[in-house]
């Protein structure tokens, strides 16, 4: 609410978004910044594609153990 009165009160004020590209040239079109982002972006997190997360092993503090079968939890009640 504060923002919308303060942008009434400051009046319409043009903006124009320019990002620079690889080689210091200012781009201004709207597809061009988004891909010199997403450049940017997959540079820095050294992303090369996109990985599938079924592929991905995780790692884990504990063990695997495996899940019991029906005799092995049957056994497992009776002693409780």
């Amino acid at each position: 609410m504060y923002r919308g009165i303060h942008d009434f009160k400051k009046g319409y004020q043009p903006r124009t978004n320019t990002v620079k590209d690889e080689k210091g040239d200012l781009v201004t079109d709207s597809r061009s910044i988004l891909a010199r982002r997403r450049n940017h972006l997959s540079q820095l997190l050294n992303v090369h594609g996109v990985n599938d997360a079924r592929q991905t092993k995780i790692q884990t503090a504990q063990p695997l153990v495996p899940e019991a079968n029906a005799v092995e939890f049957e056994m497992a009640t009776k002693k409780l």
